[in-house]
Order: C-alpha cells, then structure tokens, then sequence
C-alpha cells in the first residue's frame, strides 16, 4: 500500500477539526461508537475552548493509499507541539478562512513547514460564507509565501475551495457547492501533489519519536515515523539518545493508526507513523535505530520559552481544604512529567524557597492551560503574575515582541489604539473593511500585552478578536504602566454578608458574591481607585429598636464580576498571587497581614 503523510495548517476557528471529521466520514475510517462533531479534539480542555492544544495522529485509506494525518495545534503558544510533529509530514495542507484570510498564527506553522521542504496545498474554507472573497485570500496567501521565502516549487501550489462544514471541495471556484461536489478533490490533490515515499524495507532501521502516549496495559508508547528500513513487533532494537550510551532493548509491541484508532500491527514499513512499547523511560528526540547501524537523526529543536510564572504550594488560610495533590513533592512530580510530553515548558527549582518552582513557557496561554489542566487532576497551588524572559544580548537588555492583529467594529479603534500605544506598541497596518470592520496590526512587547485581553474585551464589548505571535527578541522598550485600579483586600476572616458587598460595591467592581468564604488578605473586588483599599465584606447589620422609613428595605446586589483563569492571571500584579483549586479561584496579596502590606507598599513606593 502507497503511502503520504500529511500535516493540517489552520489558524484557529478556521475549520481544521470539522475537516478531519469530513473525511475521516467520506472514508468511513470510524465506527459508529466513533462518531462524534470534532472526534479531533478529545480533550476537555479543547472542546470547552475551541482550539488545538495537543497534536494527534489519524490514519485513512483511499484508492490503496494510506494517508496519515498530523494534526496541528493552530496557537503559537502551543508550538513545540508544531515544531517536533511537522517532522513526520511530507506536505501540507494550508486551511485558509476565504473571509479573514491568512492569519498571524497560520504564518508561524507555515514557516515552520516551509523551512522543512513541505509541498503546501492551499485549501481555501467556507467559500459559502456571507462576505468570502476567495480571490483576494488568494493573493494574500500568495504573498505570504513569498514573504517567508518559499522556493518556485513551493510557490506553485494547488488550490482547492470547499466549506468542509457542508462537505464539498472543488479545484474550480465556479463548480464549489454543486450537488456531484463531496471532499474527494482534497484527497486526490494529497495523492497527485504530495511525492510517493521511497526506500527498501532491507534498509537499516531508523526510527525516530516524536510524540508520547500512553497505554493501561503495556505503559508508555513512542509515537515517531520510520525513517528507513523496517520496524516490527518483537524486533530488537537499539534506543540512542545525546548525553547516554546505547541502549538496547524489544519491541513488545507495535501500533498502527485506523482512523482515530490505534491497532496492533506486526510490522511498518518506511515512511509510515506508529506507535512502539517496549521501553519505559523513551523520550521525545530519540532515535530507534539497528543494532548494526547506530545512525542518530538530528535532535529535536523548539523555539525558546518567553514567558515565566512561579508555581508556589498553597500556605493561605484554606490550603488544603479543596486539594487531593498539595505538597511539595506532589507539585515537583507533576512538573517533572509535564516537561517529558512538552518539549516547550522548562521547569527550576527555586534556590530562595523550596517550595517554589519557576515555570517557563511560550506564552500566558500556554501556561494558563497547565494550571488549568492540573487543577483538574485535583491539584492545589499557587502562581504569580506571568514575566517576560529578558536577555542580555551585546551587553544590553532584550525583551520579546510579538505581531498583534485585532479585528473589531469601527467605532472602538480610537481607544484600543491608545491603550496600545500607552502599552509601547508601534502601529504596522490597519484597514477598514466595507461591513465596519476595522483590523488593526501591532508590534508589541509581550509585556506590554499581558493584561491586555480583559481590556479589549471590556473596551470592545466582547466583539473584538485578537491574535498575536512570537516575532522576535529587542531593545527593551522601557517602563511600562501596570493595573490602572486597585484592589478590594478583606480584612476579615469569615463569609461575606450582603449587607456590607451593598456598601462596598460602590467602592469598585467585586468579585464575590454573598456567602462566600474569604480570609484576611483576599482581593474580593477591583478598587475604583488606583491604590489598594482593606474592606471588611462580613460586616452584619446591627439591629435596633429604632425603625425608620425605607431601612428595612431589600439589599440589592449588583452581579459579580465572574474571572475565569486568564482574567485572574491578567488581573495580577507583582505582590499578588492566584490561589488555584479543584474547586475555587482566589486572587490574594503576597503579605496577609495588612500592617506588613503596607510596610511592602510603602517600600516600593520609595524604590
């Protein structure tokens, strides 16, 4: 059987699941117990957001070829996922919006792929769509490759319109949505563009792994593409790894794909994608190779992390209450075996406090999904305010900048330009399309932009849309404003009472409602103010004897302001921490007692 291996480039909400599940159906690769919307996207976490956080594998048979498909986170922040995957394709497919056309983060994967040699496909979506302009996304993609230095070959892509919700794709524009139209015309570019694989399964084995799974019955899988030769179950093999002599040891047992599926094979030829057992302490850059012909592939590299947090143990007043993980050790391991599947995240210990780790990643996003996935497992801990990663480079300070595109209506350009500016970002382009659309194009330190979401969707009334990227490390571009507002601290141990949130909403926005227990040195709500304000939210009403008009009337609470984790993580400042739960959120001060909070505030004042 003829082999192609394939990768799908899209930026998010551009439809790359909903075209898996497309043909994954004309092939009829899945049971009926299989079929789901976005069988794709099989984490919680990726349902519940929308987007690609962890890259999977897919297998299809058509015309007695076997397509395997990689399928590819579509945020930048999720790149090492990107970078290490992309090895094992030999082409791709570019899934653009035929409205929004390509995007910041479509370019970051795209580069990526380029720079591999990959044969591109062009697959301009929902063609179908009120306002689709297929032929000017055409241009724009065009140009974006030869902005990114794609070779003629590269350049000469095909091109394919289809709207993979509605289930048809056509090479010419004119015929796209007819009732003969299905997905096929995709599936037969793959087989016509792509080159057919090569090689002799006499060849010394190379194999390399490129991802990890896991399996309840025979432990740890290596998920990787053979290179050369052939790889069978019961095999022995040698395992090569930088910094470690050769190891042998037996293939127990050997995976392929069928579908979303794994099934046991006994043996894969060069080219194809499968799954190997039979060694527990296997890791993402190994090459599996002939005992006879030890012939490393070249180590995996990823993109440098940008972004840093502290991950703390818990030690407020509730720790322990809600969590099944809450020491040290617990925290430490969970870490250690989150840096084994992600290749991204660096972790170190802390030499100040033993109970603090700091955690570094490739943006907010991409640590706020850790904290969150942990939380899920029932793990309790504490973080701080997420910091850029500086460098000193010719002897002065770096920091990273990213290229940030925002669509939004018309009329709140104006302010989210300012605070933009306000922010030290420099304006590249912006335009206004005919429907009062207006896509604004920034250069901006991430620094600059941590925070800044919850602003523009306030600002925006939720209609703004924003992407960024990694674009590169420069000058430091100086002091820049924190939180414009302060915090409402309790001051008090106890559940708070509608009576006193009645008086302290006018003060600023709260966070909490009635009822809900809090402790000396938690922030319950966002000051009016610019500095830090102590409120006593369980404070009762005294009764009297004494009844005047209107004082028995009902106290109305305005509704709090709900802060999932990004908003908490942007909410932050630098002596203030998120105390993350199973089960809870609390934002509180570093320092609980307030004497000793304003002993701190007054030295940073003097500093």
């Amino acid at each position: 059987m003829h082999i192609r291996n394939i990768s799908i480039i899209a930026h998010v909400d551009h439809g790359k699941t909903t075209l898996v599940d497309g043909l994954l159906d004309l092939t009829e690769s899945l049971s009926a117990k299989e079929r789901t919307d976005r069988v794709m996207d099989n984490m919680d976490l990726e349902r519940e957001r929308g987007i690609t956080i962890k890259s999977k594998n897919a297998s299809i048979i058509y015309n007695n070829t076997k397509i395997n498909i990689i399928d590819t986170p579509g945020h930048a922040d999720f790149g090492g996922e990107v970078e290490r995957v992309l090895s094992m394709a030999d082409g791709c497919l570019l899934l653009v919006d035929a409205f929004e056309g390509p995007m910041p983060q479509t370019r970051f994967v795209l580069d990526k792929s380029l720079r591999l040699g990959h044969r591109p496909i062009l697959v301009i979506n929902k063609v179908d769509r009120d306002g689709a302009d297929p032929d000017r996304v055409l241009d724009l993609t065009f140009d974006l490759f030869d902005e990114l230095g794609a070779t003629s070959e590269q350049l000469d892509f095909p091109v394919v319109y289809c709207s993979a919700k509605n289930r048809f794709a056509s090479r010419d524009l004119q015929r796209a949505g007819k009732e003969d139209n299905d997905l096929r015309p995709i599936l037969d570019l793959v087989i016509e563009h792509l080159p057919e694989l090569t090689g002799s399964p006499e060849d010394p084995l190379q194999f390399q792994i490129m991802n990890l799974d896991y399996d309840d019955y025979v432990g740890r899988l290596g998920v990787g593409r053979v290179f050369r030769g052939r790889i069978a179950e019961g095999q022995t093999v040698t395992l090569l790894r930088a910094g470690r002599q050769p190891e042998k040891f037996r293939i127990s047992r050997l995976y392929g794909f069928s579908g979303v599926r794994r099934v046991e094979e006994e043996s894969a030829d060069s080219g194809d994608i499968v799954a190997l057992a039979g060694k527990d302490d296997i890791k993402i850059g190994d090459t599996i190779c002939d005992p006879d012909h030890a012939d490393a592939r070249p180590p995996i590299t990823v993109d440098e992390p940008t972004v840093s947090m502290y991950f703390l143990v818990n030690d407020s007043p509730f720790a322990g209450r809600e969590g099944k993980y809450v020491t040290t050790r617990q925290l430490r391991d969970r870490l250690e075996r989150e840096t084994l599947m992600n290749v991204a995240l660096r972790v170190f210990d802390d030499p100040e406090r033993p109970d603090r780790f700091q955690v570094q990643g490739r943006g907010d996003l991409h640590l706020s999904v850790l904290v969150e996935t942990m939380r899920r497992e029932g793990y309790e801990l504490q973080v701080s305010r997420p910091e850029v990663i500086l460098k000193k480079i010719d002897g002065r300070t770096h920091e990273p900048y990213e290229i940030v595109v925002i669509d939004l209506p018309e009329e709140y350009a104006g302010s989210v330009i300012n605070e933009l500016n306000r922010r030290k970002g420099s304006m590249r382009h912006m335009e206004t399309s005919s429907h009062g659309t207006t896509r604004v194009e920034y250069t901006a330190p991430t620094r600059g932009m941590i925070g800044f979401r919850s602003f523009l969707l306030t600002e925006s009334r939720g209609a703004a849309a924003i992407t960024s990227r990694f674009l590169e490390y420069n000058e430091y571009a100086g002091e820049i404003p924190g939180r414009k507002n302060g915090a409402l601290i309790s001051m008090e141990n106890g559940e708070t009472v509608a009576f006193a949130l009645w008086n302290i909403q006018e003060r600023g926005t709260l966070f909490v409602d009635a009822g809900v227990p809090v402790y000396n040195g938690m922030i319950v709500g966002e000051c009016a103010r610019d500095n830090d304000l102590d409120v006593n939210p369980c404070k009762m009403k005294k009764l009297t004897n004494i009844r005047a008009s209107g004082s028995d009337d009902a106290v109305r609470l305005t509704p709090p302001r709900k802060m999932s984790l990004e908003a908490c993580l942007e909410f932050l400042d630098d002596d203030e921490l998120l105390e993350v739960t199973p089960t809870s959120m609390r934002l509180r001060k570093k320092w609980l007692d307030p004497v000793e909070r304003r002993k701190q505030a007054k030295k940073a004042a003097s500093v």
